[in-house]
C-alpha cells in the first residue's frame, strides 16, 4: 500500500499540463508505480533513457525476425515496455528535481532515434511478410517495393528529425532550450473563432495519430501494421512539406 501512495503522489507531482490521453489514463500512472519502485535506488533518469533504447531495439529485432501476426503483437508489446521507460525517466528526474536541459535533450534525441528504428524495422517486417501497398492491392512477401518504401520512409522520417531540431534551436526561436518537452513551453490560448477551433481539433488528431505509442496495438491486434507504416510516413511527410513551406518563407524572400 506504501508503494501505490508513494505511485499516485508521484503520479499527480510530475504530471504534465498538455498530455496524451493515453499517457495521462494508462502509461503515466504505471510509470508512476515504476518510479516508486526505483525512487530510493541509484538509478538515474538517463539511464532510464538507455534501457528505453535497448528495450526498443529488442522490438525492432522482433518485428524483423519474426514476421508473423503473433511477431507483430510480441514487438508492440515490448515497444509499450520501452515507452514505459521513456515516460519514467522525466518522471524521476521531476520527482528527485534534477531535471536538466542536458536530460531533455537526450531523452529528445533517443524519441527521434526509435522512430527511425521503428520505420526501418517496420518496413523489413511487411517485407518479410507482405502486407497492403500504397496503392491498395495486397503486395506478396519479398516485394522489392516495400524495401523501396523503407528506405524513403526511413529519410523522411529522419529528415523530419532534423527539421525539428533545426527549427528549434535557440538561435532561430529566441529563447532557449528549456528543461520541460517543447509542447509544455508552448502558450496555449483559447481559439476565438469556430475556424479556429476546427483546426485545433484537426491538430490535436493528427498529433495523437503520429503518437504511435497510443495506438499502435490497435493496427498490430487488427493486423494491420502495413496500414499504420504508410499512415505514419504520410503523416510525417505532411509534416516535412509544411515545414520546408516555413523554411522558404522565411529564409527564401528577396533581399530589400
Amino acid at each position: 500500500m506504501a508503494i501505490l501512495s508513494a505511485a499516485r503522489s508521484i503520479y499527480f507531482a510530475t504530471s504534465k499540463r498538455h498530455d496524451q490521453l493515453f499517457n495521462r489514463y494508462c502509461m503515466r500512472p504505471l510509470a508512476a508505480l515504476f518510479v516508486a519502485c526505483v525512487a530510493k535506488s541509484p538509478i538515474t533518469p538517463n539511464q532510464l533513457t538507455l534501457a528505453g533504447v535497448v528495450v526498443f531495439a529488442a522490438a525492432a529485432f522482433v518485428l524483423i525476425a519474426s514476421p508473423t501476426h503473433a511477431g507483430a503483437l510480441v514487438a508492440v508489446l515490448v515497444i509499450e515496455v520501452a515507452y514505459l521507460l521513456d515516460c519514467a525517466d522525466g518522471m524521476l528526474a521531476r520527482h528527485k528535481k534534477i531535471a536538466s536541459q542536458v536530460g531533455h535533450l537526450f531523452d529528445f534525441f533517443t524519441d527521434e532515434l526509435k522512430a527511425v528504428m521503428l520505420t526501418g524495422a517496420l518496413g523489413v517486417h511487411l517485407y518479410r511478410r507482405g502486407g497492403l501497398g500504397f496503392d491498395g492491392n495486397a503486395w506478396t512477401p519479398h516485394d522489392p517495393r516495400f524495401l523501396l518504401a523503407t528506405v524513403l520512409a526511413v529519410g523522411l522520417i529522419g529528415s523530419a528529425t532534423s527539421l525539428t531540431n533545426f527549427t528549434r534551436r535557440p538561435e532561430l526561436t529566441g529563447k532557449e532550450t528549456p528543461v520541460e518537452a517543447h509542447y509544455e513551453t508552448l502558450a496555449t490560448e483559447p481559439a476565438r473563432s469556430a475556424a479556429r477551433r476546427v483546426a485545433g481539433w484537426v491538430k490535436t488528431f493528427l498529433q495523437f495519430l503520429t503518437h504511435y505509442p497510443s495506438h499502435i496495438y490497435l493496427f498490430a491486434l487488427a493486423g494491420r501494421l502495413d496500414v499504420f507504416f504508410w499512415l505514419y510516413a504520410l503523416l510525417n511527410g505532411l509534416y516535412l512539406a509544411s515545414g520546408w513551406l516555413g523554411l522558404f518563407r522565411r529564409f527564401g524572400r528577396f533581399s530589400a
